[in-house]
């Protein structure tokens, strides 16, 4: 299993390159320039791995939710890629990313409640659980809204306390103080190509691979995803 993966969802731009369970990774925390830096991040995984593009499984990439303008560069990154080496592609959560990267960093830890600064005075997230190989399996559905209107899953009542994961905790105060007493710990991580790869293994596994022009990003808010009017 040979896979690319790619993020650059916030200001961490990110490359992996997944062969037989061994990553070879770039990664770089700015605020802009994410363009040209992804592509040359790729460009040094691949020869460090002395891999060809064309040779590949699949190309992964962080579909969202986060920056729009970051979201979108990802997966019209992976489309190109992905066309000119005649791959198909695998979206993959960037809040799945997230979760991943804090069950990966405590092997205890069971469940992860996620949140991501989404700007406007809200946050992006989700809950994900340890599933099967130690990878991050959704529980509902990813939200975006105001910090007050996070929740638990009902069933997580019972059994052991999620940690927080995510930029959001640090973002809005509010939010670390009210789930301060809920949950074990919190984790200000932000997503990485290193996960994204780890997650679209078993999507490739199973066959749940898209053709390039279905690379799209994902953004959650309906009022961005929603196309404008050509009265705007």
């Amino acid at each position: 299993m040979r896979i690319l993966a790619l993020d650059t969802a916030t200001e961490n731009c990110s490359a992996a390159l997944l062969v037989d369970g061994r990553l070879t990774v770039r990664e770089r925390r700015q605020p802009r320039g994410h363009a040209e830096l992804i592509l040359a991040m790729v460009d040094e995984v691949l020869r460090e791995a002395g891999a060809r593009l064309e040779d590949l499984s699949a190309l992964a990439f962080g579909r969202g939710p986060g920056s729009f303008t970051g979201v979108r560069l990802a997966a019209s990154v992976a489309q190109g890629l992905a066309h000119g080496a005649g791959l198909r592609v695998i979206p993959v959560s960037d809040l799945g990313a997230v979760a991943q990267r804090a069950l990966g960093e405590d092997a205890a830890l069971a469940r992860v409640l996620v949140c991501n600064d989404a700007r406007m005075r809200e946050v992006y997230w989700a809950c994900f659980s340890r599933g099967a190989g130690g990878l991050a399996e959704p529980v509902g559905a990813e939200r975006v809204s105001d910090p007050g209107r996070v929740a638990l899953p009902p069933e997580w009542s019972v059994g052991p306390k999620p940690v927080g994961a995510g930029n959001g905790f640090a973002a809005y105060p509010e939010l670390r103080t009210a789930w301060s007493g809920a949950l074990t710990a919190l984790r200000e991580v932000e997503p990485r190509a290193a996960e994204i790869a780890l997650l679209a293994v078993p999507e490739a596994l199973a066959g749940r691979l898209l053709d390039p022009e279905q690379a799209l990003p994902v953004y959650v808010r309906d009022d961005v995803a929603r196309p404008q009017s050509s009265g705007h």
